[in-house]
Parts: C-alpha cells; structure tokens; sequence
C-alpha cells in the first residue's frame, strides 16, 4: 500500500447504528484485526494489502467498508460524549460562515467567534454562547450583550447533534457516508439543504 495516498476517513458507528466518530483507515484495519466490527454499511471498501506469509506465500488483505459498527466496549466512554468540541471551523460551517449581526456570508479567514454573553460577564465558551460574526461586527459589539450593543441577532445558536457535528468536521464525505449521516440529522437543522 502506498502510504502516501490519501484516503477517506471511515464512519463508525455504535452497534445500534448509532454515529461515532471518523476513523483513519489504519484505525480501521486495527477494528477488523481486533474481531471488533459488529457489521459493515457503505458501498466503498477500501482494501489494504500487508505482507507476504511465508507458510502460504499469500499476502494479507483487510478489506475495511467506509461504514462500520463497532462491537460493545471497544468505543471508549469519554469518546461517547454527547456535546462535540468547539472549534472555529466547525462553528462557522454550523452557522454556514454567516455573520450572526449582518448576515454577509464570508470566508472563515475574515470571520470571528463571538460570545454572545462575554467572558467578561460570565459567559461560557459552549455552543449555546457562541457565534458567527464577522471582524467587524465583533469589534462593534465588544465586551457587550447584543442587546447593550444594540446589535440584533439574525440566527440562534445551537448544539450540533453527533452527525451533524460528523458532517461539520469533514470535508471529503463519501456519498453513502453521507446518506448515512443524512438520517440522523434533524429536519429543523441548518445543515439543510446538504
């Protein structure tokens, strides 16, 4: 196997279908070494070749589908968390990269995180408290609620569920991946329309 090929990440899922998290392809093999794999989904398999065994002369082979669920145990407990981590990328694709306070709709490169309760005032840095908002308008609403700042709103934050934080935090999701994932989001969710 060429190790410089770039490959898709593997969507895992909990053995009642439910989604994990992405794994590389080596994690995966791992998975399937380890008899960790309830079952497979997806229409791509990525096939791995290893080495040559001397006794058979055959070379190994692990053929890992772009959906598996993995047995019991094997998805750690602290991995199983219900709230995503924060991060700039993913919240500004949430909020589809849309200033919250003027609605221009820019490159992550000119926007900014925004408290909507400042840290100053107690605010948190959650999902509930943050979002999208361009240079600009975060530096006309300071340390301020929107509401001291005069500032309106456009949109609510909200908590992404685990798939649509799975589609927020990749870029190069395979077509039944996606599908998979597609179910699993709210109808209300403003990923709509993937």
């Amino acid at each position: 196997m060429d190790h410089r090929m770039s490959h898709p990440l593997i969507l895992t899922l909990d053995a009642h279908g439910v989604p994990h998290r992405w794994v590389t392809w080596q994690h995966a093999c791992f998975y399937y070494a380890k008899d960790l794999v309830a079952w497979a989904a997806g229409e791509h398999c990525i096939t791995i070749r290893g080495g040559i065994n001397r006794s058979t002369g055959r070379r190994s082979e692990i053929c890992a589908n772009s959906i598996i669920a993995i047995k019991g145990r094997a998805l750690s407990g602290k991995e199983q968390q219900r709230i995503p981590p924060l991060s700039n990328r993913e919240l500004f694709r949430r909020d589809r990269h849309i200033c919250a306070y003027c609605g221009e709709q820019l490159p992550g490169a000119r926007l900014t995180r925004d408290h909507i309760v400042p840290v100053s005032q107690g605010g948190l840095d959650s999902w509930m408290n943050v979002v999208t908002a361009c240079r600009h308008c975060n530096q006309r609403k300071s340390g301020r609620t929107p509401e001291q700042a005069g500032m309106e709103l456009l949109y609510a934050p909200y908590v992404p569920n685990k798939a649509e934080y799975l589609i927020l935090s990749n870029r190069n999701i395979l077509a039944d991946q996606m599908d998979f994932l597609a179910r699993h989001v709210p109808e209300k969710s403003r990923l709509w329309p993937l």
